[in-house]
């Protein structure tokens, strides 16, 4: 790999998630990192607030998150994504997630944005 990826101080939202899934292009995820470990908050559109901690690689991440939606149901889940830069230098997350707390699977594609 190139270039080294930190998840740092960067802010990444979805662009595409299965129906199963509550996260949307109103959803960001505000990223910390430290070493290996992941740490990230998010809220937006059906998510009133979302927490997630994980590891990083340096190539993909493997997370679980929690999170209470505008229904104020709660739900917890698991994924693993792919990670990569791309060419303008933002982060690009193409991840197979599924939920633990209720049924359902999907892949979603989160894209880093300036914030």
């Amino acid at each position: 790999m190139g270039d080294e990826i930190s998840f740092d101080g960067r802010s990444l939202v979805g662009v595409a998630n299965d129906e199963d899934g509550e996260v949307g292009a109103d959803t960001v995820f505000h990223f910390e990192q430290a070493g290996e470990r992941i740490y990230a908050n998010y809220s937006g559109g059906d998510i009133i607030d979302g927490h997630l901690v994980g590891t990083f690689d340096g190539e993909q991440w493997d997370i679980r998150y929690t999170q209470i939606n505008t229904d104020n149901e709660t739900a917890t889940g698991h994924s693993v994504g792919d990670v990569e830069l791309l060419n303008d230098g933002r982060i690009r997350v193409e991840d197979k997630w599924e939920w633990e707390s209720k049924s359902g699977t999907g892949e979603s594609i989160h894209e880093e944005i300036d914030q």
